[in-house]
């Protein structure tokens, strides 16, 4: 195992959440002195040339960041026209955080199953979520809502102007899952005998 390939994965994988040297401590269970040496090293390896991406330290956190001298490339994309195109991924999120506004990065990543960190940062670049505040749970992690300009995008006066949720259920097939598990289940023996 390679400590230093384990720790770029580690901040790749928390995001905007970022570790602290205590967590690289713990996660990785090596002395402070080691993971500072690693967390150096990792800096040495994205100050070059040849990498768009640094370690910077913010809020007691190390943390994955883009280099401000290509800031302007960024901006680019984020303001090309394909880029304006909302993927199923996007959508996704934004109608989690629609629904349940005020919500935290970890709980849409509960409600979806997968990470959205970079999802919801090209959310925020491109100005349909913004951050609203901090949570009382632990860490106190960063609150996200839609904007105006999120109601500007689907063409809602308010956000009340989302379709109830009752709609969609209303819309769904009766069968229930554990119904289409049974049936196949019994197909399956069925088969068998």
């Amino acid at each position: 195992m390679n400590p230093l390939a384990v720790l770029e994965g580690l901040l790749f994988v928390v995001g905007d959440e970022g570790l602290t040297l205590n967590q690289v401590m713990e996660i990785l269970e090596i002395e402070k002195e080691e993971a500072t040496e690693l967390i150096h090293q990792l800096q040495e390896k994205y100050d070059q040339e040849t990498s768009g991406i640094r370690i910077h330290f913010l809020g007691n956190t190390f943390k994955l960041t883009t280099k401000k001298e290509h800031r302007e490339y960024f901006q680019k994309l984020i303001e090309t026209e394909e880029s304006n195109v909302l993927s199923q991924a996007a959508l996704e999120t934004l109608a989690i955080i629609a629904y349940n506004q005020p919500i935290t990065r970890i709980e849409v990543d509960e409600i979806r199953g997968v990470s959205s960190s970079q999802m919801i940062r090209k959310l925020v670049a491109k100005g349909l979520l913004k951050e609203s505040g901090r949570s009382e749970a632990v860490g106190r992690p960063i609150l996200y809502q839609t904007t105006s300009e999120f109601l500007d995008y689907f063409g809602l006066a308010t956000i009340e102007d989302l379709p109830k949720m009752e709609e969609f259920i209303e819309n769904q097939p009766e069968e229930s899952t554990m119904d289409l598990y049974q049936s196949k289940y019994q197909e399956e023996v069925i088969e068998e005998l």
